[in-house]
């Protein structure tokens, strides 16, 4: 179960950093080079959430079936 959590708070945790990011993307003053880099980790994020969310939908109909 513990296990469970840290994969939730894990996932809000990227989620909240790839929003974070979003925000530094919105700034007019931002370089291409800055923004393309921002881009690049704010999809990392997003990428590395939605493997967390999909390893928990597995887990979860793993033990529905049981």
């Amino acid at each position: 179960m513990s296990e469970e959590i840290k994969e939730e708070q894990s996932f809000e945790e990227k989620v909240e950093k790839a929003k974070e990011l979003l925000e530094k993307l919105a700034n007019p003053d931002i370089t291409l080079s800055s923004s393309v880099e921002i881009y690049k980790n704010g999809m990392k994020e997003l990428d590395d959430a939605q493997k967390l969310l999909e390893t928990s939908k597995l887990q979860f109909k793993e033990l529905s079936e049981k």
